[in-house]
């Protein structure tokens, strides 16, 4: 992919953990393995990212209660309102006393022309 530029948004799948990804991306963001090694293990066509939102939180089940299921849902939606993709991430059951931590994050890229 060196020395061709890249479509801004083209994707493409990991090779490791079959992952949607950008065609750009020098690091899967899922599976974190490396997919190309550039000038300082930066990618030949993306810049640095910047982290644009990210939200942070933990939520505790009470001691005493019987075990809660939970889902763990990211939708993302366009400037309308449309949804554009939306992803079940996690699923399972919290124990009495167990906690769980979410870190969302949504960086963005400029690519090079």
């Amino acid at each position: 992919m060196k020395g061709r530029t890249v479509t801004a948004g083209k994707t493409r799948t990991c090779p490791h953990c079959k992952a949607t990804i950008l065609e750009s991306a020098p690091v899967c963001p899922a599976c974190r393995h490396h997919l190309r090694f550039g000038v300082a293990g930066v990618g030949a066509d993306a810049l640095p990212g910047e982290v644009a939102f990210r939200v942070e939180g933990s939520i505790a089940h009470p001691a005493g209660q019987p075990p809660r299921e939970y889902s763990v849902v990211v939708a993302l939606r366009n400037a309308r309102g449309e949804e554009i993709a939306r992803r079940v991430v996690g699923v399972g059951a919290m124990e009495p006393g167990e906690v769980l931590s979410l870190d969302v994050t949504l960086e963005t890229f400029r690519t090079r022309e």
